[in-house]
């Protein structure tokens, strides 16, 4: 689903699409302050990409995105509507993100030691941001699982577990991030598979009710 289209075969409408445009971007806001608490410094948001793709088309996507090793945190989130959350680095960057958090006279041995825990600290901080603003503008709750950090191409890092099916369509959400004085770029990315996406699209349509009733 693209902005200009509205994609596939559940479509959006031109005003749920905005105001599910609407939702995210606060909801990514948030995220981005949580995140620019931790790093004490800005970060700069794109306009979040919302399309219909198979999952092994996400893959094609962040593979002509970022060539090298990735590093991410994932969270899988229940309620009326279901999908994995992700906080993706390129693994370059992933150390001097957590030099930046940890802030301290630590050496690099010392670093490494605090990565995976430094990093599924911001995954959670960040994707929590995220999905509690969106869920609580959509009047639902959701589910959160741990945090869990993530090593290797494209495809370990966007297909995870083996149950996951290449070819299933799904809804692939993508935010860039930067914090360019810190030299720190990354993505913010939601999948949801079809049923969601339908539930999804009830409760935006009555986010949108509920704001012309109260004209």
């Amino acid at each position: 689903m693209t902005p200009e289209d509205g994609g596939g075969p559940l479509l959006l409408t031109d005003l749920e699409r905005d105001a599910l445009t609407e939702i995210i971007n606060i909801g990514v806001s948030r995220a981005a302050k949580n995140l620019g608490r931790m790093v004490k410094d800005q970060v700069n948001l794109s306009v979040p990409r919302m399309e219909i793709m198979t999952r092994d088309q996400a893959v094609e996507w962040l593979s002509a995105r970022e060539n090298s090793g990735l590093v991410a945190v994932g969270q899988d989130f229940r309620g009326s509507f279901s999908g994995q959350a992700l906080l993706i680095f390129p693994e370059a960057k992933s150390l001097e993100l957590v030099r930046t958090i940890l802030d301290g006279p630590l050496s690099l041995e010392e670093i490494v030691d605090l990565e995976q825990e430094a990093l599924a600290e911001v995954g959670n901080v960040v994707l929590n941001g995220c999905l509690v603003v969106m869920a609580n503008m959509l009047k639902q709750a959701l589910d959160m699982s741990l945090p869990r950090v993530m090593r290797g191409s494209s495809q370990v890092v966007l297909l995870g577990a083996k149950e996951n099916d290449p070819a299933e369509l799904v809804l692939f959400l993508t935010i860039d991030f930067a914090v360019r004085a810190r030299n720190i770029n990354g993505y913010i990315a939601l999948f949801m598979d079809f049923p969601s996406l339908s539930a999804v699209k009830a409760l935006v349509r009555d986010y949108i009710d509920g704001l012309e009733g109260g004209k």
